[in-house]
């Protein structure tokens, strides 16, 4: 378990780029001016010592530093001591639909990055809670088992798309049934799925599912992500729409916002519905609601101490600038002997 006390430092790291266009800029005016200056075989009697070789080593210790530099800043920490403490919270798990319909944009910037925003906007609001997530499509996926570990939740939703599950469709029977197997406390007062979805394909075994999970303890809310509107489905290349999906006739298919389904899985789930269009709001709803349960006492291990890590990547930095001034800035004896920068011909 590590942390970053300053992550904004990181942003020391958008020199590297900065200072290579800069290298760049330079080594193609020193040739341009070099052109005008003498020909090529009289500028090498003339400069013999001249070596571009050294020019990008230079430039690649320095970026290195700057790396090694900012991470120091950022200072890293790692654990050092595990620990058990009690904690009081609820159980919540957040299954996330990620089929091809999760792409169209009717929803800034498309109802998948949306789904994934509001999730991660309500993970930064729990308190001690677990939590856990699963993707599903055509058919459901555990991404993460119940955890205290927000941040590793939070990565893990980032990493979510809609390629990680090869079936398509909205199987949020299956995501159901995959649920119940993530609440392994029986006396838990409180467990709470939430199917963040646009409802679109579903399955017919969604009601049935539902009320199972219903019958034992499980509260199913639904948050919804699209527009009755609705919108295509974008097909992108690098980024670039090339095109849109098309059914069987050859028409742009429109994929719209099915609340009725989402409505009756939460009916039929003793939960709530919640159009997710507004985060804020969303975010407000379910802070709202995990708050108002009651809590279930339990035990989880966390890092009590972390040690600071910062000055290795410092002494890294101070190593490769001592490198740059004392050994590439002048010629020594032993590198010219080495002859790396082709200083004398061979």
């Amino acid at each position: 378990m590590y942390q970053l006390d300053e992550k904004i430092y990181f942003y020391l790291l958008f020199l590297l780029p900065v200072l290579f266009v800069l290298f760049l800029a330079v080594q193609f005016w020193k040739k341009r001016t070099q052109k005008k200056f003498a020909e090529a075989d009289l500028l090498k009697r003339l400069s013999p010592d001249r070596s571009t070789s050294k020019s990008v080593l230079k430039l690649v210790v320095l970026m290195l530093a700057i790396v090694c530099l900012s991470i120091a800043l950022v200072n890293p920490k790692i654990g050092t001591k595990l620990e058990t403490v009690k904690r009081e919270g609820v159980d919540v798990v957040f299954a996330v639909d990620v089929s091809k319909s999760m792409l169209a944009e009717d929803i800034a910037p498309n109802r998948l990055e949306k789904s994934k925003r509001i999730v991660s906007e309500i993970i930064n609001h729990l308190g001690s809670d677990r939590i856990g997530i699963i993707a599903y499509a055509g058919q459901a996926y555990p991404q993460l088992p119940i955890t205290t570990d927000y941040g590793a939740a939070k990565m893990f939703l980032q990493n979510m798309n809609t390629n990680m599950l090869s079936s398509q469709g909205t199987a949020i029977d299956e995501a159901i049934d995959l649920a119940k197997t993530y609440y392994n406390d029986a006396d838990q007062t409180n467990r709470v799925l939430f199917i963040v979805s646009d409802g679109e394909d579903h399955s017919e075994r969604a009601a049935a599912a539902v009320e199972s999970a219903a019958e034992e303890g499980i509260k199913v809310y639904s948050i919804g992500v699209g527009t009755n509107k609705g919108g295509p489905i974008p097909i992108k290349i690098n980024g670039i729409v090339e095109s849109y999906k098309k059914d069987q006739n050859g028409q742009v298919v429109i994929t719209k916002l099915n609340e009725d389904v989402l409505k009756e899985v939460a009916n039929k789930g003793n939960g709530a519905y919640i159009n997710g269009s507004n985060t804020g709001e969303t975010v407000d709803f379910v802070t709202d609601t995990l708050n108002s349960m009651d809590k279930k006492e339990f035990e989880t291990k966390q890092f009590a101490d972390f040690k600071d890590q910062f000055q290795w990547f410092l002494g890294g930095a101070i190593f490769l600038l001592f490198i740059d001034i004392f050994f590439l800035e002048r010629r020594t004896a032993w590198l010219t002997k080495l002859n790396l920068f082709n200083e004398k011909e061979s």
